[in-house]
């Protein structure tokens, strides 16, 4: 049990925290300081809030196994942890209809330039082989934004698993024992 808890926190904190600075680099595309690219979207506020989510989740379950006893701890693992898994899936989603999508950026194509997401200008789902630099500014971007997504959709994932082995765990006992704090800790 002992090492369940702890390395279910630490990888919640661990993902969780990848999972917020995903979506704080995707603010500033290709690590750029041009503000017309710059924008909150659901794209980068997704990575943020879920990862928010497990950091939290994982730091009560770190520290609701140092302090076994205390109950309302493990009350509050159990509810950032269903909230957790509610968000797994919405943040599997976004990222993979942002892969879909393409980047948004200043492109040109076929002597047409604009500024839109490439999903809308070339097809959809944009196919970033075919295409490798249309978007002209910023640079690179197509390879950017896909391995960002691909990121967030690992991450989603494993976040995903992790929290529900917790929630499974803590409801296996809850049935067992009547409540979610288990016999205090042997440390």
């Amino acid at each position: 049990m002992k090492g369940l808890y702890q390395a279910a926190g630490r990888t919640l904190v661990t993902l969780g925290g990848l999972s917020i600075f995903s979506g704080a680099i995707a603010f500033f595309p290709v690590f750029s300081c041009k503000l017309w690219y710059t924008g909150w979207s659901v794209w980068i506020a997704c990575p943020i809030w879920n990862g928010a989510l497990a950091v939290t989740a994982g730091s009560l379950v770190l520290l609701a196994h140092r302090e076994w006893t205390q109950r309302h701890l493990w009350e509050a693992v159990f509810t950032f942890v269903i909230l957790s898994i509610l968000g797994c899936p919405l943040h599997f989603t976004v990222a993979l209809q942002s892969a879909l999508l393409g980047p948004y950026c200043f492109y040109s194509f076929s002597g047409v330039a604009g500024t839109n997401y490439l999903g809308y200008v070339v097809t959809f789902p944009f196919p970033y082989t075919k295409f490798p630099s249309v978007c002209v500014d910023p640079l690179h971007y197509e390879e950017y934004h896909l391995t960002l997504q691909v990121l967030d959709l690992c991450l989603s994932l494993i976040l995903f698993c992790v929290s529900l082995a917790v929630f499974i765990k803590l409801s296996a006992r809850l049935m067992q024992t009547g409540y979610i704090n288990g016999p205090e800790n042997p440390q």
